[in-house]
């Protein structure tokens, strides 16, 4: 190991020589170092990183996680753990080494965590202790799966924080009506929030439809893809899930609207955004149409609800509202069975007849 002055003698350097995972014999120079030790300390880490020796700081993991599960996610999934990771976790572990982080050192951390307040001055809520705490976890999971790290620390420490079951709210068929009524004066609003309603599709779906996603001689909107505004940029990512992926059939009704709605773009392309407006806009619009017509206030996203409940309400089974909205059937079954009609007493009349039938 060797530190080298650059020539104006105001920084050091290191000329790193190593063996990549493919048996290839590699250098690498980092420059820049106020001070040899500095420099040293760098090469140490680099090639502990690249033998991926347990012995290496954990900030110098992270680094090998970021390089790693990166590229599998999407950018907004991306963003919201790296944020975590920077301000919640390595401002603790960043300088301890991997194999000697203990059970204790994450309660140590975790009641830091609990004491600790958000940007309102308020405790940090449940879910969002518990997603902090499973972050950690996942990058511990990601050295003992990959890097042969002996335990996940995280695991034996145990969990902090709940998974809070927010309340799900939802309109009844009238006050979605009420609501529209209310929209009418703004036909950007009133079709974006029919197709929300009638469709049941996520906001980012809906802001990420095209004119070439429909096919109304067949009737018929495509899901194919989501809209998120990222770093002050719009992004278009692939839906939430593969599920997500779907063909709906829309009402007869809702296919003359959007033919309406599509004929007012003079000059739309195939793949134009036809509701280039925000997630924020539509926030507002929630909040003018339900102070207008005195419709409760819910969110965005329980308009998806809404169309679940509507579908519960007229018969439908859990496997064919799952197939709409894009989720699971079992996830259908167990968020909203509430609102399925029980068959308990149906079950027990026939259980009776079944018995009697053998005497």
């Amino acid at each position: 190991m060797a530190a080298f002055k650059t020539e104006s003698n105001k920084t050091w350097y290191v000329m790193v020589r190593y063996t990549d995972w493919k048996g290839e014999r590699k250098q690498k120079c980092k420059r820049g170092f106020p001070t040899r030790a500095k420099a040293l300390e760098w090469e140490r880490e680099f090639l502990l990183q690249v033998r991926s020796d347990m012995e290496m700081t954990f900030d110098s993991f992270v680094k090998l996680y970021s390089k790693d599960i990166k590229p599998r996610l999407k950018e907004n999934t991306w963003i919201t753990k790296e944020s975590i990771i920077q301000h919640k976790i390595l401002p603790y572990f960043a300088k301890k080494k991997l194999l000697e982080i203990t059970a204790k050192d994450v309660m140590d951390w975790q009641n830091e965590i609990l004491e600790s307040k958000d940007k309102r001055g308020k405790p940090h809520t449940p879910t969002y202790l518990k997603t902090i705490h499973n972050q950690l976890s996942a990058i511990f999971n990601h050295a003992v799966r990959y890097y042969d790290l002996r335990l996940n620390p995280a695991a034996k420490a145990g969990n902090m924080g709940t998974e809070e079951s927010k309340e799900m709210l939802f309109w009844t068929k009238n006050e979605y009506l009420q609501f529209a009524d209310a929209m009418m004066d703004k036909p950007i609003s009133y079709y974006a929030f029919e197709m929300l309603y009638w469709c049941g599709i996520r906001l980012g779906e809906l802001l990420a439809l095209t004119p070439k996603d429909f096919d109304f001689e067949k009737g018929t909107v495509s899901i194919n893809k989501s809209y998120q505004r990222i770093k002050g940029k719009d992004v278009i990512t692939s839906p939430k899930t593969a599920k997500s992926n779907r063909i709906i059939i829309m009402p007869d009704f809702l296919c003359q609207e959007m033919q309406e709605y599509l004929n007012m773009f003079y000059s739309a392309k195939e793949t134009d955004r036809i509701f280039p407006v925000s997630k924020h806009y539509l926030h507002h619009e929630m909040n003018r149409g339900s102070k207008v017509t005195g419709v409760k206030r819910i969110r965005i996203h329980d308009i998806r609800h809404s169309h679940v409940s509507l579908l519960v309400d007229m018969g439908f089974s859990a496997l064919a509202i799952a197939d709409r909205v894009g989720h699971e059937s079992i996830d259908i079954t167990y968020r909203y069975a509430h609102l399925f009609p029980s068959k308990q007493a149906e079950m027990a009349t026939q259980l009776n007849i079944q018995r009697e039938g053998e005497n």
